[in-house]
């Protein structure tokens, strides 16, 4: 019989992944991107709570677009692991907002699996290794090139728009628009993102307005971020955070 220690669910942090900057470098034969990114993890966070031993995920939260079935990146990384676990995962970092919420949940399972091999875990995800490592880092090849940096303690407001932005669209996109993409911004990306979801960018222009600053895209999107604290209508304010931080119990 299991005693009430082993059972117990040990409570996870996964902080969201902000990409700062992102560049296209190449393309692999085997279709994949290589990329050449700064990252930083936030106080926007999902909580996992895990019983090792168990079976099944379950997902508060998320929206009808977050599976709780062998697709999620969770269950995938308890396989790459070669562990069992029951999850329980509340979600709060919005889904194919570019904040990188699944890499996130599995890159927390695997820091408590103390799987470590980032080369694999970027073949779930292209940001489920720097989740792994998190903090702030330089973030190369398709994802798995981690680099830790000296943490910069920092503030940002994000906008995510009610626009999804699912990653190969805009990776396609990307492809169809070529190299004209290079240098437009400090994400490579953004152009793609909105000839994907072109009401994209009329969100972009309203919080340039608003404060003043040219937003960035994070990742492939759809959230837009500026540095500094401006609080506001559809707007949250984050805080960047350092490698290993655990959120307070809510």
């Amino acid at each position: 019989m299991k005693d009430a220690e082993s059972t117990r669910p040990v409570v996870l942090t996964a902080p969201a992944k902000l990409t700062l900057s992102l560049r296209v470098v190449g393309v692999r034969a085997d279709g994949y991107h290589l990329i050449d990114a700064e990252m930083i993890t936030l106080t926007m966070h999902d909580t996992l709570a895990v019983t090792h031993g168990g079976q099944g995920l379950e997902v508060i939260g998320g929206g009808s677009d977050v599976s709780a079935g062998p697709d999620n990146l969770v269950s995938r990384a308890l396989d790459l692991a070669d562990v069992s676990a029951h999850v329980r995962l509340t979600k709060r970092i919005p889904s194919q907002a570019g904040l990188g919420g699944g890499s996130s949940d599995a890159g927390a399972v695997l820091r408590w699996a103390n799987f470590d091999d980032l080369h694999a875990a970027a073949n779930l995800g292209a940001d489920v290794a720097f989740c792994m490592v998190g903090g702030r880092a330089r973030v190369a090849g398709i994802g798995e090139i981690v680099e830790s940096l000296p943490f910069e303690p920092r503030s940002l407001t994000l906008v995510t728009p009610p626009i999804k932005c699912p990653t190969p669209e805009v990776y396609r996109a990307w492809d169809e628009l070529g190299q004209q993409t290079r240098g437009l911004s400090r994400n490579d990306l953004e152009p793609a993102a909105i000839a994907v979801a072109p009401e994209l960018g009329a969100w972009r222009d309203k919080l340039w307005e608003e404060t003043g600053l040219r937003p960035s895209l994070a990742g492939s999107g759809s959230t837009w971020f500026v540095a500094g604290s401006h609080p506001g209508p559809n707007r949250i304010v984050v805080e960047a955070t350092p490698a290993g931080w655990e959120a307070p119990p809510d």
